[in-house]
């Protein structure tokens, strides 16, 4: 039922109004030491994070189990993208491949697009997931359906950061 639900979705749309300025709303998007910080559900590290931001430039992250995850404990699940879209601090969109590492077989093509929208002191923030190949096997399809789950997780974790105050460089 749940893969036959998700062969006609293709697509996860998320909307959160976060209580931070758009500018910091963007840096949280787009710089590996503050996407470490909340990217990824919980129980999961960031042991790998490169942003080059600009046109054609590489997205790369890699989420890791943590011990609290079981037989999962050291799992690794890449993301590797391509910008195509990058419009300070309004839209950020990238085309990427995700999987399990030993895995790849069950990789998942996505475009990701991201757009901000200040409101007042909040900043609204629109994410679409368009899931364009689904790899081969119930493990995959699984996996791209259980992404609406884990990006619903780290966007709570993105508000989690951004709530908290931030230290002064």
């Amino acid at each position: 039922m749940i893969l036959q639900v998700f062969r006609k979705t293709h697509e996860h749309i998320f909307e959160r109004t976060y209580t931070a300025p758009i500018a910091d709303v963007w840096q949280a998007w787009t710089q590996p030491e503050l996407l470490r910080q909340w990217w990824g559900p919980e129980k999961t590290t960031i042991p790998e994070c490169e942003v080059d931001l600009r046109v054609g430039g590489r997205l790369r992250i890699v989420m890791e189990a943590g011990a609290e995850m079981g037989r999962y404990a050291g799992t690794r699940w890449p993301l590797e993208g391509t910008f195509t879209h990058v419009d300070e601090p309004h839209r950020l969109v990238y085309e990427a491949r995700s999987w399990t590492e030993g895995e790849e077989a069950a990789t998942i093509d996505h475009v990701n697009e991201i757009v901000l929208s200040a409101r007042g002191s909040h900043t609204v923030v629109n994410l679409r997931i368009h899931v364009t190949k689904i790899g081969s096997g119930v493990k995959a399809r699984l996996a791209a359906y259980g992404m609406k789950w884990g990006y619903n997780a780290q966007l709570d974790k993105l508000d989690t950061l951004l709530s908290s105050p931030r230290k002064e460089a």
